[in-house]
């Protein structure tokens, strides 16, 4: 890749914002920055930020921007002479705002998926707690009903993926990603794809990156002297 790209994804809740971002990362070559795994091993590794984003979440707060930002931003320095795609961050202006003023981004990809579809895709999801693994017991169910594939442990299902609390959870990300969308359409750089299945949505985000940034072009390994 000749220059760096910078890139962000958003989505509500069973989007498919880590299905196409996976299909990013493999195709362009970009780094999957995932918040929430970033999140989990700050607070694996016991760090001054994961220790305090930690009493957030065992409250089941949401953790707060300061605290984001705090875990984010120094990560994004480490690899500032990288292309990379964040998803799960930013979520709030706030996020976005100070984002912006680390670094400059060159496209955001927001998902725009029917209400329906993510009620039915949310009510059937099930989550291996420590890796962040996600399962749907309709089209991507574990080899084992209610264990996790690698592990064996067992699954979970969030208290706020269970339908009762599923209407405010997705009323509450609309609300708060409505300035973030228009903070990025006034730059720009805001790209919306909309669909009810992930697999017609790829073709067109695909495309777009594609004229973008050049896929990269795979090392031809010498022959075996003979």
């Amino acid at each position: 890749m000749s220059r760096i790209f910078r890139a962000v994804i958003m989505g509500p809740p069973g989007s498919g914002k880590g299905t196409i971002s996976e299909r990013i990362a493999h195709t362009f070559g970009l780094q999957h920055l995932s918040s929430g795994d970033f999140l989990r091993e700050n607070i694996a590794a016991r760090t001054e930020a994961g220790v305090l984003a930690k009493t957030y979440i065992e409250k089941g707060l949401l953790v707060p921007d300061h605290v984001m930002t705090r875990l984010l931003l120094p990560r994004l320095e480490e690899i500032a002479r990288s292309s990379w795609l964040l998803d799960g961050f930013p979520r709030t202006l706030a996020q976005a705002q100070a984002l912006n003023s680390a670094c400059d981004l060159d496209v955001v990809i927001s998902l725009n998926v029917p209400f329906e579809t993510l009620k039915e895709r949310l009510t059937h999801r099930w989550i291996h707690p420590a890796s962040g693994r996600v399962y749907n017991m309709i089209f991507n169910p574990p080899h084992v009903k209610g264990l996790d594939d690698i592990t064996g442990e067992p699954l979970i299902q969030h208290e706020d993926d269970k339908p009762e609390a599923l209407v405010a959870r997705l009323r509450h990300y609309k609300d708060v990603a409505k300035p973030v969308i228009d903070f990025y359409k006034s730059k720009g750089v805001l790209h919306t794809f909309s669909d009810t299945d992930t697999d017609h949505i790829w073709p067109h985000v695909s495309s777009l990156l594609g004229s973008k940034i050049p896929a990269p072009t795979p090392s031809i390994q010498p022959s075996p002297a003979h």
